[in-house]
């Protein structure tokens, strides 16, 4: 039995103050509706981090999954890029 296909999106980790739980800002550009200028739009998803390893910085892509709790419905599943150490 095949499942549906599950969104995906890239995003940058903003905070991971929460247990288990990530929030990551998806930016996405978008044409203007009046003037059709190309501008940024973002958005926040909480995703859940099973293992605790994303730090704020840290490039990831998170994947639709079932409700979780109240507000979360994505699921990390890979860090694409390591957030640089200072």
């Amino acid at each position: 039995m095949e499942r549906g296909n599950r969104k995906s999106r890239i995003g940058v980790v903003v905070s991971n103050k929460m247990t288990k739980t990530v929030v990551v800002k998806v930016e996405r550009r978008v044409a203007d509706r009046e003037y059709g200028k190309i501008v940024m739009r973002a958005t926040k998803f909480k995703a859940h981090d099973e293992k605790q390893e994303c730090k704020p910085g840290d490039k990831v892509r998170i994947v639709e999954t079932r409700p979780t709790s109240k507000d979360k419905r994505w699921r990390v599943a890979e860090t694409l890029k390591k957030a640089a150490e200072v």
